[in-house]
């Protein structure tokens, strides 16, 4: 295929959220200016609004919002009750955020590894792992689609372990369980956790996040720990922290949720399109659905050579192409963990990621010239 004579296509971004603004611009304006003039910035009406839509659109009993997708994940395991050096299991192929608060809070992260095809947490390897200190399993639904739940569950149930979904990059994903019944990305667990950062598929103008369960009474408790251990006003039965989210990150949040689904929507066909033009490229492995999870593609993520992957990058670079590396160095690895989490199974497939996978433009402005000339580069630099 040659490359497009066309004009090269300008601004390319890895998330384009000035043009997505384009279409919400007057909503947004209306928004702010409301919560400005009724001074009402932390809770209210606004966030109150997000909380009962979220609910509805997972289909959870309790929603509680936050002020970001890392107190989230703090939150939820402070629910748990655990302690000094419990266990919880975590993929070793994702965010600092995952493992980082299992050490903030002095548990023990355990590392296991990730299937080749999915990103997602190997669930054969955990049975391996199981010790009298297992408390709690954490999977993390990468890139746009869920964990093999059905399998995590089986382990968790057996054993009676706690489960913590970091859905900071799912939501909207659905899960088929061995019944057939449909579930959110999230709501399989005990708690459910998201990020709503800028550049998530549901992403406010500041940072956010969210935890949420199908148990009130867990709900209950997570709201006040996310409120500084209260129940009643200035009456603290409970070490909490304070992390709430503000009025205009929910007033953004609540617009953007009612067009979730059509941003979904156009990151599939995005992902539809990436996938026909790169899925002949033998030194080009695109990313694998998992059968029983949609896919939302938070990122379209490809598989490169090692020796490949820095000449790609900049290689495409050079042509106005933006890529990124999710993620460059297995957690096991990072100076911050060093001799902190536990590997006791083998992670040579996270290392391996780590050293060939290589994240494509992707987003709901993302059309199709764009799409065509990107991959139109990448056969290009391949054919040599």
């Amino acid at each position: 295929m040659k490359v497009s004579a066309d004009p090269k296509p300008t601004n390319i971004q890895m998330v384009d959220l000035v043009r997505q603004y384009h279409g919400i611009e007057d909503e947004v304006r209306e928004a702010f200016d409301r919560i400005i003039h009724s001074a009402s910035f932390i809770g209210g009406n606004e966030v109150e609004q997000f909380q009962k839509a979220l609910e509805e659109y997972l289909d959870v009993r309790c929603v509680i919002p936050c002020a970001n997708g890392t107190d989230a994940l703090q939150i939820a395991l402070m629910a748990l009750k655990l302690r000094g050096g419990d266990e919880v299991i975590v993929p070793a192929f994702t965010f600092i955020a995952s493992v980082e608060v299992i050490a903030l809070l002095g548990y023990t992260p355990v590392a296991c590894d990730v299937d080749r095809d999915t990103f997602n947490m190997k669930a054969d390897q955990l049975q391996s792992m199981i010790t009298p200190r297992t408390k709690a399993i954490m999977p993390v639904h990468l890139f746009g689609q869920c964990c093999d739940m059905d399998a995590i569950l089986d382990v968790a149930n057996a054993h009676h372990l706690y489960i913590v979904e970091d859905n900071a990059q799912s939501i909207g994903a659905k899960y088929t369980m061995h019944n057939g019944e449909t579930k959110s990305a999230g709501t399989m667990g005990n708690i459910g956790t998201l990020s709503f950062y800028p550049s998530k598929n549901l992403g406010a103008y500041g940072d956010g996040g969210a935890l949420y369960t199908n148990d009130i009474n867990l709900g209950a408790f997570i709201k006040s720990i996310s409120n500084h251990g209260m129940t009643k006003r200035y009456y603290h039965d409970h070490i909490g922290v304070n992390s709430r989210l503000d009025a205009l990150q929910a007033a953004v949040l609540n617009i953007k949720l009612r067009n979730l689904e059509s941003y979904t929507a156009a990151r599939r066909k995005a992902a539809e399109q990436y996938d026909r033009l790169l899925n002949d490229i033998n030194d080009v492995h695109i990313p694998v659905r998992f059968s029983k999870s949609t896919h939302i593609f938070h990122q379209y993520t490809i598989r490169v050579p090692t020796d490949a992957r820095e000449k790609l990058q900049e290689y495409l670079k050079l042509r106005g192409i933006p890529t990124m590396i999710y993620y460059p160095v297995p957690l096991q690895k990072q100076k911050a963990f060093e001799g902190m989490i536990k590997t006791p199974v083998s992670l040579d497939v996270t290392e391996e990621l780590c050293e060939t996978v290589l994240s494509l433009p992707m987003h709901s402005e993302l059309d199709s010239v764009q799409v065509e000339y990107i991959c139109d580069h990448i056969r290009e630099f391949f054919k040599g």
